[in-house]
């Protein structure tokens, strides 16, 4: 980290010695179009993400938590993804988003429903990536919140249950208050996590097309490998390092009012 505060401080290409720029890198970034660009993709990314990848986790928690058939196959399965690598499974998304030969449109028209252009078109192409994002990390999440079903007093459950409490009003009122904890953790690692997304973004549609996906840390690393300005690629991950300081705070903070510690 000191290492890349310092090469942050000068313009460098990798090759030639470094020369001192002072702040000057961070300036040039704060002024430019497409470092405000990045960041709003990211933001794009997260706002689409995180309700998705929570709502689907605490989905498959909630049914998995039930005595069922196979029930630890299940939670198996589901948690797959998770320990796959990353480009194996952009490169599968890719595949089955693929506008004229993926499994997806090829569904889609099935119903008769013409398939979007997915990762080739820039208004898809986000989407795209959300949804390989979400399809990864849901076992995560499932994980997580499953561990706080289970820690959850099963007396207070009943007593719900007794005062006449519906499923519906035992979930919202008893369950999810005391799923609190678990619903903290989870937002501050997928923030954390979102504010980072490179991998799926780089194998799936490289920032494109037309920059539609171009998402902070791709520009960190076009800004090092393609363009060889490792001084501004230092200084942007320094910016992002900063907000998601900011946001982790803030959450740290805010956690305070809606966090229920039973």
């Amino acid at each position: 980290m000191a290492g890349s505060l310092w090469v942050s401080l000068h313009e460098w290409d990798l090759i030639t010695p470094m020369t001192w720029a002072g702040l000057g890198n961070y300036a040039e970034l704060l002024a430019d179009p497409a470092t405000r660009a990045a960041f709003l993709h990211t933001v794009a990314f997260i706002a689409g993400y995180l309700p998705l990848v929570y709502a689907g986790g605490l989905g498959l928690a909630v049914l998995l938590n039930r005595a069922m058939p196979a029930r630890d196959l299940f939670r198996a399965v589901y948690f797959l993804p998770v320990i796959t690598s990353w480009v194996v499974v952009a490169l599968m998304w890719k595949w089955l988003l693929n506008p004229r030969s993926g499994v997806v449109n090829w569904l889609l028209g099935v119903f008769g429903i013409e398939g979007p252009g997915w990762w080739t078109d820039p208004a898809w192409a986000m989407p795209s990536v959300i949804l390989a994002s979400a399809w990864k990390d849901l076992g995560f999440v499932m994980v997580i919140m499953l561990a706080g079903l289970q820690a959850i007093p099963r007396e207070y459950l009943d007593a719900a249950r007794v005062d006449g409490a519906g499923a519906l009003a035992r979930f919202r009122y008893v369950t999810l208050p005391l799923l609190s904890p678990s619903t903290f953790f989870v937002i501050v690692i997928s923030l954390i996590n979102g504010f980072q997304v490179f991998d799926q973004v780089h194998v799936m549609t490289g920032g494109g097309p037309g920059g539609a996906t171009q998402v902070v840390v791709e520009q960190v690393y076009d800004l090092t490998f393609r363009y060889g300005r490792a001084g501004d690629a230092s200084a942007l991950s320094w910016l992002l390092f900063a907000v998601v300081l900011v946001v982790t705070l803030a959450q740290v903070r805010a956690q305070r009012r809606w966090v229920t510690y039973g």
